[in-house]
C-alpha cells in the first residue's frame, strides 16, 4: 500500500489565500446564539486573543472591531461523518481512476474539498475513512496551516472484515486479488480477535484519532448485502477493549438491525447511519449511551442516484435503492425516542460541502430548529469529548464562529449560506465573499 507523506499536500499551499489574522480580533455580532441557554443574545462584542474567546460583552467603541452588526453568530458547525478524500462520481468512473491514480492524484483532489467544508461554516469533522493514510496527512497539512480546512479528528483506514464493507479488494477478479495480496489488518481488514486487535493497533501506529469500523454490509461497496452483520461479538468486543486501552473512541458504520445491536451491546461509541434499528436496537442505545449519527444527505443522495441508469454498479444499485429513501424516517422514530444524536452527513457520498442541508432534513423530521443546531455543536462536542473547548462560544473555548443573515431559530435554511468563518480565530471568509 502506497503511503502519502504531508508534504504532497503542504505543496499546494500557495494556490489557496492566507486567511485572514491578528494577534486580538473584536467582533461585534448583531446577535449571537448561546446554544447552551437556546437564546440570542443581542449587540454583542466577542474578543478574540491567540485562537481563544477571551471576553464576551456589549458592543464597545473599538474602531477596529469587525463589524457584524447586520448578521446572527453562532458556533463553528461541525460534522462527525465526512470524507474529505472524495467526492461522487459514477461507479464507472470510480473504477477508472482507481486504476489510473495515485495517492497523490486523490491527495490534490481533496485539498479543495477540505476549503470547501470550511467554507460552509462546518469548522471540525470527524473523517471516518481514507485509504493510503490520506485524511492522517490531511489533518497534518490543515494543522500546520499548509492547506486551508476543518479541525479534523481522523479514523485512518476504516476496518472490516474480508468481504465486508471495508475491504478493499471487493469488486476485483480473482486474478487482482492474487496480484495484489490478500488484505490484513495493516489494511483495515480482519478476520479474528487476534488480527481485530491487530488493525487498532495499526491505526494508532498510523496516527488516527479514533476507530472506525462497517459493522455490517453497506451500500457502496461491490458485494451483495447492504445490512449483513459482518463481525462476530468477539470480534467487536475485541476491537473495543482495544481501543479503550489506546484511548481512542469507536464508530460504527451499521445498516442492518443485528449489526447495530452487537456494536451497541459491545460499546461502540456511535452507530453511524442506523438504517434498519428497531424498537429494541433504541432501548439498547438510550440504555448504553450510544450516540446515533444518521446521515440523512447521504440515503437522499444515493436514492435518487440509482434512478439513473448505469450510475452504479448492478450490485450497488438496488441496495442505493432499498437502503437510502429510509434514513430520514429511521432519524425521526430515534430522535422522538430520545436516543443521543450527534450531526453527522457522509459528505464525500454527496458533494462536499453541502453539509448543512442535513439541517433541512432534520428539521423536516421532526427535530426543532435549536436541536439540530445543537446535534452540531454540543452533541458533536460531547461526542468528541471536546466539551470544554468546543461547541460553544464563550471564554476559553477556541474561537471557531460563524455568521449567517437572517434567524436559523426560525429558518434552518440560512446555516446553507455561511457569510463569515472563523476557525481559531482566523478568519476564512467575511460578509460578500464567495
Amino acid at each position: 500500500m502506497k503511503k502519502i507523506p504531508s508534504v504532497v499536500l503542504s505543496i499546494v499551499c500557495g494556490a489557496i489565500a492566507a486567511p485572514s489574522f491578528a494577534a486580538t480580533t473584536v467582533l461585534e455580532c448583531g446577535k449571537l446564539l448561546d446554544v447552551k441557554s437556546g437564546t440570542w443574545r443581542d449587540k454583542v462584542s466577542i474578543t478574540i486573543d491567540n485562537k481563544t474567546i477571551t471576553s464576551i460583552g456589549p458592543w464597545g467603541a473599538n474602531t477596529n472591531a469587525l463589524n457584524l452588526r447586520a448578521y446572527s453568530c453562532l458556533p463553528g458547525l461541525m460534522d462527525m461523518h465526512v470524507h474529505l478524500s472524495d467526492d461522487p462520481k459514477p461507479q464507472v468512473q470510480q473504477l477508472r481512476e482507481s486504476l489510473s491514480s495515485d495517492t497523490a492524484d486523490f491527495a490534490f483532489g481533496s485539498v479543495r474539498l477540505a476549503e470547501r467544508t470550511l467554507m460552509a461554516g462546518f469548522t471540525t469533522v470527524r473523517d471516518l475513512g481514507a485509504a493510503d493514510g490520506l485524511n492522517v496527512a490531511m489533518k497534518r497539512a490543515i494543522d500546520a496551516g499548509s492547506i486551508v480546512g476543518p479541525r479534523m479528528f481522523t479514523a485512518g483506514k476504516a476496518i472490516g472484515t474480508t468481504g465486508g464493507h471495508a475491504d478493499p479488494s471487493n469488486g476485483l477478479s480473482q486474478a487482482m486479488r492474487k496480484a495484489n495480496g490478500k488484505p490484513g489488518p495493516e489494511n483495515g481488514v480482519i478476520n479474528s480477535v487476534d488480527s481485530a486487535r491487530e488493525a487498532v493497533r495499526s491505526r494508532y501506529q498510523e496516527g488516527a484519532d479514533l476507530i472506525k469500523i462497517t459493522a455490517t454490509g453497506g451500500v457502496l461497496s461491490q458485494a451483495s448485502s447492504g445490512q449483513n452483520a459482518q463481525f462476530t461479538d468477539e470480534e467487536l468486543n475485541s476491537i473495543v477493549k482495544t481501543a479503550k486501552d489506546y484511548g481512542f473512541r469507536v464508530a460504527a458504520h451499521a445498516h442492518g438491525n443485528e449489526g447495530i445491536k452487537r456494536a451497541v451491546r459491545a460499546g461502540i461509541d456511535s452507530i453511524e447511519h442506523g438504517t434498519y434499528m428497531d424498537d429494541e436496537a433504541i432501548a439498547l442505545f438510550k440504555k448504553h449511551g450510544t450516540w446515533y449519527v444518521p446521515t440523512i444527505s447521504a440515503g437522499k443522495f444515493v436514492a435518487e442516484k440509482a434512478k439513473i441508469p448505469d450510475y452504479f454498479s448492478p450490485l450497488v444499485q438496488p441496495k442505493a435503492a432499498a437502503i437510502g429513501p429510509l434514513i430520514q424516517s429511521t432519524f425521526s422514530r430515534a430522535y422522538k425516542a430520545g436516543v443521543k444524536i450527534a450531526f453527522g452527513t457522509d459528505a464525500g457520498v454527496f458533494p462536499n460541502g453541502e453539509n448543512a442541508k442535513e439541517f433541512r432534513y432534520m428539521v423536516e423530521a421532526g427535530m426543532p430548529e435549536l436541536a439540530a443546531i445543537r446535534s452540531a455543536t454540543l452533541g458533536a462536542a460531547e461526542l468528541l469529548n471536546q466539551s470544554q473547548r468546543l461547541g460553544s462560544v464563550e471564554s476559553n473555548y477556541a474561537a471557531d464562529i460563524i455568521a449567517v443573515s437572517g434567524d436559523p431559530l426560525k429558518d434552518i435554511s440560512v446555516l446553507e449560506k455561511v457569510e463569515f468563518v472563523m476557525k481559531d480565530g482566523q478568519i476564512y471568509k467575511k460578509p460578500g465573499q464567495k
